[in-house]
């Protein structure tokens, strides 16, 4: 090494970093974001943001549901935990569903498809036999189960849709079929439309939409050329404004959009009285528990207008988290299913999210004011255990997808619990070995080097 004048080594220059990592340390905001990006990017974010996000979704909306139902419930001379009770113990069973869903591998997944799909047509079709099925609201889409208890079929049809409709594009798409039209829409779309039919006859037209966007969801993922797309939407839309046209209940939920007064004959009461729940909420809203509107201002407070009250009682702030929660819980879906080489995954993971985000939007419009009032909960949140039962089995599948991703599962592999083995101890001389050095440090003196 040459020397300098002095005897001494050169000093060697640092090298220099470049400007935009500089740039990125002295500016917080971008540092904030870069870290924000590294994170968003890890391989776990799926699984965090699907597990977390329905997590709370869930249990906010456990804390709704008791608030909001209780007026309800006294009026019905029950008592004002009644409708929290049933929906906790619906949650217990979703949960349970859940971790089910989340352990099963995909060939049983897809070896469940037909079973689900023959059972909800048998409980679809036996809704409409007298004396089993019965109405509610005005739609026959309920059985009863005895006592308070009853469940609602065509919510299991979405999910019997979504698994078989997956199972079966995955097959074709294997086989090299879908690039032909008719291997595209036989048998998914007669199939589709035989669930549509059977929910209509018992005049549950919200429901039908949220089976409608699933069948377009798996069609838009399998490639469905726009002239088919156009087509089958068009078929759709078509029977879809015939069916609104002869029902003056339909037509008169079509005219209350955007409505600020309830009308002649109250007609728009319902949609109204959600927008004044809304609106005197605030930012931070009433506090929890102090709605005015649940009590018996607004109908079905606690079921598909939970969300307005979730608005007066928590305000913006409330609100707008519950939609970052869906946004967050969307996005994860899309992850999954853009992600993975199976086509099983793809078609299943966009079904899904397909089905929760659709209803979401669908349940949050109509309380907005946006869209009209199409007799639908929201997914996780609102009051209603034939809701709950199959989304929670739904998400325990994205969850399931997520695990399996190559990068997420070898990122599981190397998680270890913190309590027991150490990393890198090699066994049981390990913590020996770590104690051994720690009496050595300390019976040294303090200034001993």
């Amino acid at each position: 090494m040459p020397s300098s004048r002095t005897g001494r080594p050169p000093v060697q220059r640092a090298v220099r970093r470049p400007a935009a990592s500089r740039t990125a340390r002295q500016n917080p905001v971008l540092r904030l974001y870069t870290r924000a990006r590294d994170a968003w990017d890890r391989p776990l974010t799926a699984y965090y943001l699907i597990l977390g996000g329905s997590l709370l979704i869930t249990v906010l909306g456990l804390v709704m549901v008791y608030s909001a139902s209780q007026i309800k419930a006294l009026q019905m001379s029950l008592p004002g935990s009644y409708f929290f009770r049933k929906q906790l113990l619906a949650a217990a069973i979703g949960a349970v569903l859940l971790l089910v869903a989340s352990r099963m591998p995909v060939k049983l997944h897809r070896a469940l498809a037909y079973p689900i799909l023959a059972g909800a047509v048998f409980l679809m079709a036996l809704v409409q036999v007298p004396g089993i099925g019965m109405a509610v609201n005005g739609n026959q889409n309920w059985i009863a189960l005895g006592g308070s208890f009853q469940i609602q079929p065509s919510e299991f049809g979405k999910l019997a849709l979504v698994l078989w409709g997956a199972d079966l594009l995955a097959r074709k798409q294997d086989k090299k079929l879908l690039t032909q039209w008719k291997h595209m829409l036989v048998p998914l779309v007669p199939v589709a439309f035989m669930l549509l039919g059977l929910i209509m006859l018992g005049g549950d037209m919200g429901t039908a939409i949220i089976l409608t966007a699933i069948l377009f969801g798996l069609l838009w993922l399998a490639g469905a050329p726009t002239r088919l797309f156009v087509g089958v939407l068009s078929v759709a839309a078509a029977i879809g404004m015939v069916l609104i046209k002869t029902s003056p209940n339909r037509m008169a939920r079509l005219q209350c959009i955007g409505a600020t007064d309830p009308g002649p004959g109250d007609a728009c009461w319902q949609a109204v009285h959600g927008i004044y729940a809304l609106a005197s909420g605030g930012i931070f809203g009433s506090g929890l528990g102090a709605s005015v509107e649940k009590w018996g201002q607004l109908p079905e407070a606690h079921t598909d207008f939970i969300f307005a009250v979730t608005g007066e009682e928590l305000g913006l702030a409330g609100t707008l988290s519950v939609l970052a929660l869906f946004a967050a819980l969307g996005y994860a879906g899309i992850r999954v299913a853009g992600r993975t080489e199976d086509p099983f995954v793809r078609y299943a993971a966009g079904g899904v999210t397909t089905w929760i985000t659709a209803q979401a939007v669908i349940n949050i419009g109509a309380v907005l004011g946006l869209l009209p009032i199409a007799g639908v909960p929201l997914p996780l949140f609102s009051y209603g255990g034939s809701a709950l039962l199959p989304t929670m089995f739904a998400i325990g599948l994205l969850i399931a997808f997520a695990r399996d991703e190559p990068a997420a599962r070898a990122a599981l592999s190397l998680r270890q619990p913190r309590f027991g083995r150490k990393r890198g101890g090699g066994g049981p001389t390990g913590p020996r070995r770590w104690n051994t050095m720690r009496r050595r440090a300390s019976a040294r003196s303090s200034g001993e080097r």
